[in-house]
């Protein structure tokens, strides 16, 4: 007998957004894209999701009401996710300003010296610029609004679909 549709909706879910956030980290370690600062931000809802959607398979069959209640909340946070990786987007097409504090970070000089050691192992990431595209359309900031906005729709789904129906 197959599983009930909430737990394949939940289930996932959770191996696409957890697919979603090795993507990303594989491009950071092995493809040696280093994240800005929203790229950061945008990891901040699979952080968190994911551990919910767990938590929320673990119990959907002793706690089906509170299993729903952790997909409602991982879906929220998912789509927390599409609303940063958006203005990221956004920033990238430059359809509106991006963070002013996105750029590189601060070093403490204290002599010439140290001002060019400083300077060769800085890597300026910015916020506005995309160090990838897709099609010459989605960036990673895009890309991740995509996945978000998939994994938050399957944990809603998870929540509001009867334990009968089918996926």
């Amino acid at each position: 007998m197959s599983a009930p549709a909430p737990v394949r909706a939940s289930a996932l879910a959770f191996v696409t957004g957890l697919a979603s956030i090795l993507a990303a980290w594989g491009f950071q370690i092995f493809g040696g894209y280093i994240p800005c600062k929203l790229c950061l931000i945008e990891r901040i809802p699979y952080y968190t999701g994911l551990p919910v959607l767990l938590l929320g398979l673990l119990l959907a069959s002793r706690a089906p009401l509170v299993a729903r209640g952790l997909y409602v909340i991982a879906g929220l946070l998912f789509f927390a996710g599409v609303a940063v990786g958006s203005y990221h987007a956004g920033a990238e097409w430059n359809l509106w300003a991006g963070p002013s504090d996105c750029g590189g970070t601060q070093v403490t000089v204290t002599d010439a010296s140290n001002l060019l050691a400083a300077m060769q192992h800085t890597r300026i990431v910015s916020c506005t610029e995309a160090t990838f595209r897709l099609f010459g359309i989605f960036s990673f900031a895009g890309l991740n609004v995509l996945a978000s906005g998939f994994v938050g729709l399957l944990a809603f789904r998870a929540a509001t679909t009867s334990r009968d129906a089918l996926i």
